[in-house]
């Protein structure tokens, strides 16, 4: 098992040419983990809970507007309010709004093969955090990127977005510093932004490896309570590829769906319209059948019709 994580980690890290992107993207992570590493050394309440606040206010963002609106259109809000969540989404260092959509569009295009830019079909580590630092792995080359979001790419704000996103995190970053200091900018962006950067990255990793199963979906994708916690309710994974246009992740009432609150809170005030939720039919068609049964993380298949168990 060692050595085979050697040899992968040979192949993807040493076995490949380095681009631009790849390089700044490593500089990026390990610029926030080492700023990170400073917390025990400049903690105070007002810092902790600074991070708190922008942990809830980006991450719902990232959830809400990347990845339930913009990649799935699961509901729709006013022109404001979308650029707002969008733009508080640019402030967690996972990239633009159009290349965040593109990556998760070929995702569910290609789930679990060896086109998906981050399956554990290629490794545990790879669809981790191993794919962040390989352009070619996401589009190939740099002129087939983002062909799959012709519908935003026509918007001159997420084009705008698109050419300057890393100065918004790092002002963002100065902004901070400039209001309380190094304990500000060590709690408010490096472990606030690096949690939750681990926390969508379990979604690709831990929720295609480890969880739950209640849906015929074709893939490796799970439910997991934990990253449900932590990613404010995109943890219920194999929900989301049973249905990929719902806005509501957590299905049963015990399943935390922090982000499908807060757009249920819009809907209920009038600004999140056309909010999709799976019917009983769509549920139905996508049970799980008694030729199944969940055992140790893993779908199994059951052959009762013909007496093998």
């Amino acid at each position: 098992m060692g050595r085979s994580w050697v040899t992968q980690w040979r192949v993807e890290f040493l076995g490949r040419e380095w681009n631009f992107v790849d390089i700044s993207s490593v500089v990026v992570v390990l610029g926030l983990h080492c700023l990170t590493l400073l917390a025990p050394f400049h903690f105070n309440w007002d810092a902790f809970w600074v991070a708190v606040a922008l942990y809830f206010a980006t991450g719902v963002s990232v959830n809400l507007s990347y990845h339930r609106q913009l990649s799935h259109r699961s509901f729709k809000l006013p022109k404001w309010l979308e650029y707002f969540f969008a733009y508080c989404a640019v402030l967690s260092f996972q990239r633009s709004p159009l290349e965040w959509v593109s990556i998760h569009r070929s995702h569910h295009q290609f789930t679990d093969t060896l086109k998906d830019p981050h399956s554990p079909v290629r490794g545990l580590w790879y669809s981790h955090i191993g794919w962040v630092f390989d352009y070619r792995s996401r589009f190939g080359s740099y002129e087939a990127r983002m062909k799959n979001v012709g519908d935003l790419i026509r918007d001159p704000f997420y084009r705008f977005l698109q050419h300057t996103y890393p100065l918004h995190a790092i002002s963002f970053g100065a902004l901070l510093y400039a209001v309380g200091g190094l304990p500000f900018l060590v709690w408010g962006l490096g472990v606030r932004s690096v949690v939750f950067l681990h926390a969508t990255f379990g979604i690709n990793s831990i929720c295609h490896t480890w969880g739950q199963v209640v849906w015929n979906t074709g893939d490796l994708s799970r439910n997991n309570w934990l990253i449900g916690l932590m990613a404010h309710g995109e943890g219920w994974h194999n929900n989301h590829h049973a249905f990929e246009q719902s806005a509501r992740h957590g299905l049963e009432w015990w399943q935390i769906d922090v982000t499908w609150y807060v757009i249920r809170f819009l809907e209920v005030v009038g600004l999140a319209t056309d909010v999709k939720l799976p019917t009983e039919t769509q549920k139905k068609r996508k049970a799980l059948s008694n030729n199944y049964k969940i055992s140790e993380g893993k779908l199994e298949t059951k052959l009762i019709n013909n007496g093998k168990l």
